[in-house]
């Protein structure tokens, strides 16, 4: 999963990348409420972590501007800011969930799984299609009740699809998910997991749509 996070402690920054990233999520960090709008525009993240105190613009005004634009994408708030009016105000503006510093990164990791499942009109905590399932908290994969190992962009191309109900998403949208700023991606870097996806998972597991993407198939069996 790709993860917004909206940080300008430096130090705290950088321990929540690298606490999300050992929790499977890829991470792209802004410092300022500018940037954080600018990025939650683009619809390339299943969620995103908001500070409220940001320079240039505050969280609050960012969250503001986001709802304003029918921007559903989930957002947690984490801040210092642990009145009970703001947290209010915060909800009230939008905000999915709401976290007072300091935090458990374990928590923060469940709580945005929880938020993105929501998201998707997921209920179940295990994610499946046939015979395959997916566990986002453990990060596991079974085929058949059989652990399978798959490498961690196998992973999330298998957890995007699943996540998607069954809508075709395109490479572009796949790449979005998959990679985070700075990654080199090959042209066909998504056609290459999909492959790898269909041989240790099955052939018939995910449907390519000619011209549109890919899809878990409708009743699939692994």
């Amino acid at each position: 999963m790709r993860i917004l996070l909206a940080e300008d402690d430096e130090l705290l920054g950088s321990g929540i990348r690298a606490g999300l990233a050992q929790h499977g999520f890829q991470v792209d960090w802004v410092r300022d409420g500018v940037a954080s709008e600018r990025e939650l525009a683009t619809g390339a993240y299943q969620a995103c972590v908001l500070d409220l105190g940001l320079p240039r613009q505050d969280g609050m005004d960012v969250l503001r501007q986001v709802r304003s634009r029918r921007n559903a994408t989930p957002v947690l708030v984490l801040t210092a800011r642990d009145a009970v009016t703001a947290r209010i105000a915060g909800l009230d503006a939008g905000a999915d969930d709401y976290l007072i510093k300091p935090i458990d990164l374990h928590e923060l990791a469940a709580r945005l799984r929880a938020l993105v499942r929501r998201a998707h009109g997921q209920s179940e905590t295990r994610l499946s299609a046939g015979a395959v399932e997916l566990d986002p908290a453990a990060h596991q994969v079974w085929l058949a009740g059989m652990p399978v190992e798959l490498s961690g962009r196998e992973y999330d191309l298998l957890h995007a699809l699943l996540l998607s109900n069954g809508r075709v998403l395109s490479r572009e949208q796949l790449e979005q998910r998959l990679y985070q700023w700075g990654s080199e991606i090959n042209s066909n870097a998504v056609e290459v997991h999909i492959y790898h996806l269909r041989r240790k998972l099955g052939a018939g597991l995910i449907e390519t749509v000619r011209g549109v993407g890919y899809r878990m198939a409708q009743g699939a069996t692994a």
